[in-house]
């Protein structure tokens, strides 16, 4: 058995069970934000929402997503193109904190 069971993304809605009212408020804005076209087409949010969902390494929300950018009319190409854009992201960020570093070595008098 795997540690992430594909069958528990349906079981979502069991995580407001302890705090019903808590979920439902959760329910209501993330629908809002992703269940519309508004600035956004549902397309757009369905591929960065794939795109966050590996950067934030979360198998259901990648197997949600990837659903739902097909189903929203997607293709593979423009699906793994959004995930190259997360990474690159994930990449920069990473680098620029290299500055902190940086500054550190300025400060012990290393550069």
């Amino acid at each position: 058995m795997d540690y992430y069971d594909p069958k528990d993304l349906k079981r979502f809605s069991e995580i407001g069970r302890f705090g019903r009212e808590l979920m439902k408020k959760f329910f209501d804005y993330y629908n809002a934000a992703t269940g519309e076209d508004g600035a956004l087409t549902k397309r757009e949010k369905a591929l960065i929402a794939l795109a966050v969902a590996h950067v934030k390494h979360c198998p259901y929300c990648i197997d949600a997503y990837t659903t739902q950018c097909l189903e929203t009319g997607a293709d593979p190409e423009q699906m793994t193109e959004a995930i190259h854009v997360a990474a690159s992201m994930e990449a920069g960020i990473t680098l620029i904190h290299g500055i902190q570093m940086h500054n550190a070595l300025e400060k012990q008098g290393a550069l």
